[in-house]
């Protein structure tokens, strides 16, 4: 028995407990010659890689998901969040007195990052980086060159996207049998952040132009509104330190019209009726007609107009028999046009633009509000094709000005015309503004001389630092109460601008100030409540203040008296607008420390 037992004990494998022994187990036992720590590192490592690979799965799930079903939003926001993250993070590390010198740097890095952010997430991201670029020239230089950069278009999408709005809005596709329209090109004629163009065939034989919503738009502008308005809170709380997220709500509320393309129509119509209203526009303003019945929220459909836009400006030039015999000819778009020379210059089209955006602004109230040149059209009046027409196109965007702010928008530039001080006081204090004289000229869009105005201090001796803390401290001094300030002046302002820019790049052929000015003091005569000496006296008021601009008038055909001088010597002819812009540059310079960059201005 003793023997068996010896045997058995010998025979069990080193490391297993013998049946003869109720021991512990020899925990160092390992077959393959390698030790329990190592086996442990291998086990946590496959668990560690397993739970990677879950991940990775996982988030790719997620990423295809949202790339499919959501057009990417959850990506978008992303990457909006980690550019401001960056933004932040760069700011509050090299803002700072001792790094002034390298201020310049940071603004370009910055600048860079906002507009690739802007271009890589496309779609809405261009209208809101627009609507913050109406502000550009506040901004240092490399923003104003990025968001002059920043244009509303995009690539095309492909047929079958457009196809597959259609079967969604109308239940069957653009052209064939069963189809909407008699043609339909699959190729667009232009392609913008939101929409693309085609142009088709109605059944009835009209050509119309086709706009259509790109589909993932929808699917993002929620998400684009909400990052949008987070941005803009940690603009004001983290970053730059100054009022811009007051005007969050009114700028998303109008970008989600403009996504409404019933809303669009809507939006034609009433401009037309105001058009067909006005004796002095009459005729010679054009708004396409909308054909309702082949439109919806997501397809417009509306006559197609043949033309010139106004950005094409040597084909302008040539259209209105002005052509510069030191410039290449200039081949018109469309073969109808060829040989065809209109009257009146390019003076004629220019002084209708300006008169048509005073009369939306100070008489109806209803203001377009992108009037860039894209936007606009020339083209020989259907009735006498020896005379011009401006064609207005892109109803999608629109303020409704409150009859209160267009009297007192009204008052403030005959004020500022007048040189009327009380006035441009009290209308700017009424808004919370707290600089009315550097208000007037941001307005006027040229420098305004205000009584109390101290004198302008010198700023060129002053690092990048310093001249940022004094812009916003100046810019805080000028938005004292957002609360007051009415939210219609952003859209105003950038309507305002552009118009400027379009008067100036054709050399400034008409005096837009005195255009404007005459449309603001007459409005004022025009009020339904007034007494019969109330309104003698706003005539009286509106007949002197015509004397006033004589004065102007001599200013401004200085101007084309040194432009033509300096044209004539060879030399750069600078215009009115030019002059203008060159003195608000100098302004900007010198009160604010901020560089305008040349051209800023312009449509």
């Amino acid at each position: 028995m003793l023997f068996l037992r010896s045997r058995a004990r010998q025979v069990t494998p080193k490391g297993f407990p013998s049946p003869f022994n109720t021991g512990a187990p020899n925990i160092n036992y390992n077959p393959r010659g390698t030790s329990t720590s190592s086996r442990s590192h291998v086990i946590r490592f496959r668990k560690v890689g397993r739970r990677t690979a879950y991940a990775a799965g996982a988030l790719g799930t997620l990423w295809f998901v949202d790339k499919e079903f959501n057009a990417s939003a959850v990506a978008r926001n992303f990457r909006t969040l980690w550019t401001c993250a960056m933004i932040t993070l760069d700011y509050k590390i090299n803002f700072q007195l001792q790094k002034a010198d390298r201020i310049p740097q940071l603004h370009e890095r910055v600048a860079d990052r906002m507009y690739n952010l802007f271009t890589s997430n496309g779609g809405l991201y261009i209208k809101i980086g627009q609507a913050i670029g109406a502000n550009a020239p506040l901004m240092p230089r490399p923003m104003q060159d990025r968001f002059a950069r920043l244009f509303d278009d995009a690539p095309q999408i492909p047929y079958s996207s457009i196809l597959s709005v259609f079967r969604s809005e109308f239940g069957r596709p653009p052209a064939g049998p069963d189809g909407v329209f008699e043609e339909f090109e699959e190729k667009a004629i232009a392609s913008a952040s939101v929409a693309q163009v085609h142009r088709a065939k109605l059944k009835s034989g009209e050509c119309v132009a086709v706009k259509v919503q790109k589909p993932d738009v929808s699917k993002q502008i929620e998400w684009d509104l909400g990052a949008f308005r987070m941005v803009m809170w940690m603009f004001e709380n983290w970053i730059f330190d100054l009022p811009v997220y007051f005007a969050v709500d009114f700028i998303n509320n109008h970008l989600r019209q403009e996504l409404d393309f019933v809303q669009e129509a809507q939006n034609a119509s009433v401009t037309a009726a105001f058009i067909a209203a006005e004796p002095r526009l009459a005729g010679k303003v054009h708004i396409p007609k909308v054909y309702p019945e082949y439109s919806t929220k997501k397809v417009l459909t509306a006559e197609w107009i043949d033309g010139v836009r106004l950005s094409d400006r040597p084909s302008i030039r040539t259209l209105m028999g002005e052509e510069d015999p030191t410039a290449a000819p200039s081949i018109l778009v469309y073969p109808s046009l060829e040989g065809i020379r209109l009257k009146g210059g390019v003076k004629s089209i220019m002084q209708v633009m300006v008169e048509l955006f005073s009369a939306q602004m100070f008489s109806w109230g209803w203001v377009h509000c992108d009037p860039h040149p894209g936007n606009i059209i020339i083209r020989p009046h259907p009735s006498d094709p020896r005379r011009p027409q401006l064609v207005l196109l892109d109803h999608g965007l629109y303020v409704r000005v409150r009859e209160s702010f267009r009297r007192e928008y009204a008052t403030l530039w005959r004020g500022l015309l007048a040189a009327d001080w009380n006035a441009i006081e009290n209308v700017a204090r009424s808004w919370g503004i707290g600089s009315p004289d550097l208000f007037a000229s941001a307005t006027l869009m040229r420098p305004v001389g205000y009584r109390n105005n101290h004198e302008k201090e010198e700023v060129e001796a002053l690092n990048e630092y310093e001249r940022s803390v004094r812009m916003k401290a100046k810019l805080k001094g000028l938005l004292l109460d957002t609360d007051k300030m009415p939210k219609e002046l952003i859209f105003l302002g950038r309507n305002m601008r552009i118009v400027q820019g379009n008067n100036q790049s054709l050399g400034s052929p008409v005096n837009r100030i005195k255009i404007t000015g005459y449309w603001a003091s007459r409005s004022l005569t025009t009020s339904s409540n007034f007494t019969f000496t109330q309104r003698a006296e706003e005539y009286w008021r509106y007949l002197a203040f015509r004397g006033i601009m004589f004065s102007l008038d001599v200013v401004f055909w200085a101007s084309k008296v040194r432009q033509w001088v300096r044209r004539a010597l060879g030399m750069s002819s600078m215009g009115f607008e030019d002059e203008l812009e060159r003195t608000m540059r100098g302004i900007a310079k010198s009160t604010l420390g901020v560089d305008i960059a040349p051209g800023i201005f312009e449509g």
